[in-house]
């Protein structure tokens, strides 16, 4: 049965509703809504139109990506990989193709069909700059000169109950008639320390019928600047940087703010790259490890082949038996599925050279087969213990990313003590009047000829001074914003201090891994070489036929040696993948992937129009000669970090726990020093 949608369910509602109503009485229903008659052929729009699926017509440009979709030839599904051509390639080379080819980040499971909202790209950090509701443009804008202004024209034709005398002395009413005009002009502008200046300038025109007026059309107005200085809530540039000068009780974005969401995107497109390299890496180990596995079942199927053969022909001339030929002959075809399997199957050589080529942004075909060139490794890696938790705890993404919630909490905090004080500002006016006749122009008709020369003369001259308080009593508001913001920022150092634990119990498994895989990679190569010992002497038993007391030797237990080489080989092979998978997965857990395979992260070129710019800016920025004399903010970060550089591995000492590894319900010292003002 279809699943049929509608798009007109608000008036099938109600057609539903009127249909109830009139079949619920007495036979109205046919006189109100009379069916269609015979001749009545036509169909209705929402049938023809309403109802279709449409297909949106979007600009495309042929990007490598859609090349390499669109280019794509058959897949390879039973075709003998030794007569097709090779590309060799690299680890390294691998890596670099993958994060070079897409502006996607790209992962195993195409989760870009299923969630596309939920991929990273190259471009989400500049999304996150360039946000217009909590980008830093977006708060540095609330600090931007605003002008703003108007022009009005207006007519009067307004009957008045006043008596007029008219002509033969009878009492009328009066009319006001008239032709008028404002225009307003004002410039503003906001600064880090919450004042608020402002100059205006506001001119009327007024031309009416009123009586005892010097002149019939006049022109009024003046010039005013303003200030408003915030003297408790709003003021400082701590608060204005946090919180921004626009920003409510609960509510911050500040540059501050603003910066740390962007370093957080940084962050996550981090994370990203190193999931991609991670399943790069896994992908290329894989992709070498079905090529081996191929390999082993190969050797297996022409071992079973040659014992079947043998003990057919055996059997074909009287010496074998059939219950042994056809041991063997099921043993052939086990390992000959095994084979099929191995090159054709889900985790076989073509899916595992195809899951490598998504990776790397290739043509799901193209008539080549990728071969990896890059030996794995298999000498014994030792890592330093206390330099590896050292950087586990500096580089990591995570931690360095949930710092920055901190850091953000921390500041909301700060922002919120600040705003639970009454609102308090200073307020200031001075203003110049003028009168003229005319607007501008010099007549000669002596005083108020025109209103530009009466202001720019300064003869009327006003000003006003005064405070404004609002106090909302019991700042109940801005109480629950700070108890909030403290629990928030005991939330985030809880989450901050448990997920340095995590990492650490990662760490300390991937150690561990480490050294079992390799104990397991010696191991089975041992057992590899034992089962093969043992494949040769029952081969020569079975093929001399000297068995005890005269019989012939059971086959059985040659077929069984067969199997478990066959299985021992495939450990081995999987042993060696999975001890450099290994060695990945404990450089992914002490934050060293990045430099482990030479990649890193830089911002893309700008404009040359910015580099012009950058450097005209440059020429007239100048070195403190007293830095230590300014007073400036706390900054935001303590510099730059590179995740793909080295790092120096001496171990820290965490003996002398700092402000945040402390008690953990106290309060930064930072904190109290930002608020001690409060």
């Amino acid at each position: 049965m279809p699943i049929r949608f509608s798009r007109r369910h608000k008036k099938a509602i109600s057609t539903v509703a009127l249909s109830s109503l009139l079949f619920s009485g007495c036979g109205i229903t046919s006189k109100l809504l009379p069916s269609p008659g015979p001749h009545d052929t036509r169909q209705s729009y929402h049938d023809i139109v309403g109802m279709q699926i449409t297909y949106p017509q979007v600009a495309q440009y042929m990007s490598e990506p859609v090349v390499a979709a669109r280019s794509a030839m058959a897949p390879l599904s039973v075709e003998d990989p030794s007569k097709l051509p090779t590309l060799d390639l690299t680890l390294a080379e691998a890596i670099q193709m993958s994060v070079r080819q897409s502006p996607v980040i790209r992962d195993i499971g195409g989760a870009v069909v299923t969630q596309p909202n939920f991929i990273r790209t190259i471009y989400d950090p500049s999304l996150a700059h360039t946000d217009p509701n909590f980008g830093v443009d977006a708060a540095l804008s609330a600090f931007d000169a605003q002008w703003r202004s108007q022009l009005n024209w207006n007519k009067v034709d307004q009957p008045n109950n006043i008596n007029r005398v008219g002509l033969g002395g009878v009492f009328t009413p009066s009319t006001s008639q008239g032709t008028g005009a404002t225009f307003n002009s004002e410039v503003s502008k906001r600064t880090a320390q919450g004042a608020r200046f402002a100059l205006r300038n506001i001119t009327s025109y007024d031309n009416n019928n009123r009586p005892f007026r010097a002149f019939t059309s006049d022109f009024t107005g003046w010039v005013e600047a303003e200030w408003r200085q915030p003297l408790m809530q709003g003021a400082g540039t701590t608060f204005n940087r946090i919180a921004g000068p626009n920003g409510f009780i609960g509510q911050y974005n500040g540059v501050l703010i603003a910066r740390v969401n962007e370093d957080i995107a940084l962050a996550d497109f981090e994370l990203a790259v190193i999931s991609l390299v991670n399943d790069v890496e896994q992908a290329y180990w894989d992709l070498s490890t079905a090529y081996r596995l191929l390999e082993t079942t190969l050797k297996a199927r022409e071992s079973a082949q040659q014992t079947f053969k043998y003990e057919e022909i055996r059997l074909n001339v009287g010496t074998g038996r059939s219950d042994q030929e056809a041991q063997a002959q099921s043993q052939f075809y086990q390992f000959q599925s095994q084979v099929e399997s191995a090159l054709s199957g889900p985790n076989g050589l073509y899916s595992r050279e195809q899951r490598l080529r998504y990776l790397l942004g290739m043509p799901a075909a193209d008539g080549r087969l990728i071969r990896p060139s890059t030996p794995p490794s298999d000498i014994r890696v030792v890592f330093d213990w206390e330099s590896a938790l050292n950087q586990a705890v500096e580089r990591r993404v995570e931690i360095r990313r949930q710092r920055f919630n901190l850091k953000r909490r921390e500041m909301e905090l700060i922002a919120a003590r600040l705003n639970r004080r009454p609102q308090l500002d200073f307020l200031g006016t001075y203003r110049i009047r003028g009168l003229g006749d005319h607007l501008i122009g010099d007549r000669d008709n002596g005083t108020f000829d025109n209103l530009a020369a009466e202001i720019t003369g300064g003869d009327y001259q006003e000003w006003q001074a005064g405070m404004e308080l609002n106090f909302p009593v019991g700042l109940r508001a801005a109480s629950a914003a700070v108890a909030n913001a403290r629990l928030s920022l005991s939330r985030e150092r809880a989450v901050l201090d448990e997920t340095e634990l995590r990492i650490s119990h990662n760490l300390a498994d991937a150690a561990r891994q480490i050294a079992l895989t390799h104990s397991l990679l010696e191991t089975n190569y041992n057992g590899f070489l034992s089962d093969v010992r043992q494949v040769k002497v029952l081969a020569l038993r079975w093929a001399s036929g000297a068995g005890e007391k005269g019989m012939e030797p059971e086959i059985n237990f040659l077929l069984q040696a067969q199997r478990q080489l066959a299985n021992s080989e495939a450990n081995f092979y999987r042993s060696i993948a999975n001890y450099n998978l290994a060695i990945r997965d404990f450089h992914r857990e002490k934050g060293t992937l990045l430099a482990y395979n030479n990649v890193s992260m830089a911002e893309g070129p700008w404009a040359p129009g910015a580099y012009r710019d950058a450097y005209e800016v440059g020429r007239f920025l100048t070195t403190r000669e007293n830095p230590e004399a300014v007073s400036i903010p706390r900054p935001l970060t303590s510099g730059p970090f590179d995740p793909s550089m080295p790092q120096d591995t001496t171990p820290t000492s965490f003996g002398n726990p700092g402000p945040f590894l402390g008690n953990p319900t106290s309060e930064p010292a930072m904190i109290e020093e930002a608020t001690s003002d409060i």
